[in-house]
């Protein structure tokens, strides 16, 4: 097997970490120095073929696994970012790409950053005008960066999600009722009492720690009472743990550290929930049936899909899915995948997707065969959901969540059933934004792609008014 250089240092250090070894013993279990694995745990050096070989055969590493994920993500970003008509003069293949993410993931994680700078600040520059700001036009959002770091850390954070689990499970969870099994916990471990919000109190939770009193809002579904349960638990027991993580990250700004510490605190809460070897099993058992999942953990269906995106746990991976959350502008207010689809850090997504179609069929489970143009073949499933205070006159806010998988896994969700999985022909063609999307014939164009040149012909009218050359 040829594997070229890999750097996967973050691999190796989340599988000594899933083992309970220090650098010392994992070293010594792989016949290595424990300064070469300091190496290569930080990316400086390459794994070799030998430690390859020990890493699967002694830590049941899956050699296949080695080189996607992050990189696939890496990659795509790169590509998108080199397709700007800033790079007009330069246009690498595909194998050179690989061997930067290969080789040097360090500079194209950089250019990458440099990239959305100077998107950022070319579209604050349009959006002002003549307006001028002496700084602060090129950095990100903080919630940019956030997001940007559980992307790239495969959405899965290997100590809060054990923590979570071992909570779950000390507790009874999932076989006790979830919301009477984190109240004792809370009462027992913190003394802390639940209590309803007052009425007209706009908040899902608020916490006195003076009184160690928790107010939830009674109008909350019962999931939603029971994930904020679980961020309070996250709050009391994991301040350490969490400090460290986003202290490790290196964020720009402090604003960027209490966005990570609460997201931090809501994957605590999806891994109590829905404790990972329990949720998993369940995944595989019901066929990523959404419903089911929701009706056996006590779920919501945007809490499940999420958590599907999660499974990458060293050893004991799910099926590799893309997850993201769209509002009605077509803004995407969450989004990770695990699968080769990646979504477009700028733009809109393709409307021809199905997603798009949820919100004219509440409450139903759309699905869609769809291809994009590198020819990789999907399994697509989109739904609606709708989140309110209670009550007539409340505000009801609506998204779209999409989930799907690569068409290889499409045997394991039951919404393949029926589909006419190897008709080419049944495969819409999507694309990942119309900006880098090649797609010349596409009637739903709504911007023509980066460096591509167009031809406008004033004696032809066609549905989109030039064609590319």
């Amino acid at each position: 097997m040829s594997t070229g250089k890999l750097y996967i240092g973050r691999k190796v250090r989340e599988s000594r970490l899933a083992h309970g070894h220090t650098q010392a013993a994992f070293a010594e279990r792989l016949g290595i120095s424990t300064s070469y694995l300091n190496q290569i745990e930080n990316n400086q050096r390459p794994v070799s073929a030998t430690v390859l070989l020990a890493l699967a055969e002694k830590f049941q590493i899956e050699m296949s696994e080695l080189s996607a994920g992050s990189s696939d993500r890496l990659l795509s970003a790169l590509s998108e970012a080199l397709a700007d008509p800033l790079f007009e003069n330069y246009s690498p293949g595909m194998q050179e790409l690989k061997l930067v993410v290969q080789n040097a993931p360090g500079l194209a994680h950089a250019l990458v950053a440099c990239h959305q700078a100077y998107r950022r600040n070319s579209e604050q520059l349009a959006g002002f005008d003549q307006m001028s700001r002496t700084s602060g036009l090129a950095d990100p959002t903080p919630y940019e960066e956030v997001r940007d770091f559980f992307h790239f850390m495969d959405n899965y954070i290997h100590e809060i999600d054990m923590a979570g689990e071992k909570l779950a499970h000390s507790i009874g969870i999932p076989e006790a009722e979830t919301g009477a099994a984190l109240a004792a916990h809370l009462e027992m471990r913190h003394g802390v009492r639940i209590l309803k919000a007052a009425e007209g109190e706009e908040v899902l939770r608020r916490y006195d720690p003076a009184s160690r009193l928790l107010y939830l809002n009674a109008y909350s579904p019962a999931s939603t009472r029971h994930f904020q349960m679980a961020y309070q638990i996250a709050s009391l027991e994991l301040k350490t743990e969490i400090d460290t993580i986003a202290r490790r990250a290196e964020f720009r700004s402090p604003e960027s550290v209490e966005i990570c510490r609460i997201g931090l605190r809501n994957y605590f809460a999806g891994a109590v929930t829905l404790p990972y070897q329990s949720f998993v099993t369940a995944a595989r058992e019901l066929r990523h049936d959404l419903e089911l999942l929701a009706a056996r953990f006590g779920a919501s269906l945007e809490q499940v899909a999420h958590r599907l995106s999660t499974l990458q746990r060293p050893g004991m991976k799910g099926v590799p899915v893309f997850f993201a959350r769209f509002d009605r502008a077509g803004n995407i207010t969450k989004r990770h995948s695990a699968a080769k689809l990646q979504f477009a850090r700028f733009g809109a997504a393709c409307p021809l997707w199905n997603v798009h179609q949820s919100f004219e069929l509440p409450g139903r489970i759309i699905r869609q065969l769809a291809e994009t143009p590198d020819g990789v073949r999907y399994l697509c499933v989109a739904t609606e959901i709708a989140k309110s205070g209670g009550g007539f006159n409340a505000s009801r806010r609506r998204y779209a969540i999409a989930l799907g998988c690569e068409v290889a896994y499409a045997g394991d969700f039951v919404y393949a059933d029926g589909l006419d999985l190897n008709n080419r022909a049944a495969f819409d063609p999507i694309g990942i934004s119309c900006r880098i999307c090649e797609r010349a014939s596409c009637d739903q164009r709504a911007s023509p792609p980066f460096k591509r040149r167009l031809h406008v012909d004033h004696d032809l009218r066609s549905p989109v008014p030039y064609r590319l050359e």
